[in-house]
């Protein structure tokens, strides 16, 4: 039986990997989960890379980097990265870009930000 590609499935999926997760961030992982499902209904997960990963009405949007065990990493890997303009956002790569947290207050201190950059990713997607 062939498994439907919808919301409450990736939702479960990642439900379910971030249940067996051993990573000493593991709260700041769901944290940040949290904060990029909502700031669009429409924004899916699944995983990918061993890790949590959004999508926007099927294009890419971020996924976590959970190799890194110090801190929290971010990858936003999207056409229109480069377009988007963010303080936490790092590298110069054509289509890829990096945010770190260091922690619960970190992430706390960045939320708007990661929202403002999410938004305007859904944005340059949807003209």
């Amino acid at each position: 039986m062939k498994k439907q590609n919808t919301k409450l499935d990736g939702t479960e999926e990642v439900d379910r990997f971030l249940e067996e997760l051993d990573h000493p961030l593991k709260t700041e992982v769901q944290m940040i989960r949290e904060i990029i499902r909502n700031v669009n209904n429409e924004i899916t997960e699944q995983i990918k890379w061993k890790a949590p990963s959004f999508s926007y009405h099927g294009e890419y949007l971020v996924t976590f980097n959970l190799w890194e065990r110090q801190k929290i990493h971010l990858v936003f890997h999207n056409l229109f990265i480069s377009k988007v303009k963010g303080k936490l956002l790092e590298g110069d790569y054509d289509h890829r870009r990096m945010a770190y947290f260091a922690d619960k207050n970190d992430i706390t201190a960045k939320q708007a930000e990661i929202e403002k950059i999410i938004k305007q990713l859904v944005k340059l997607i949807d003209q």
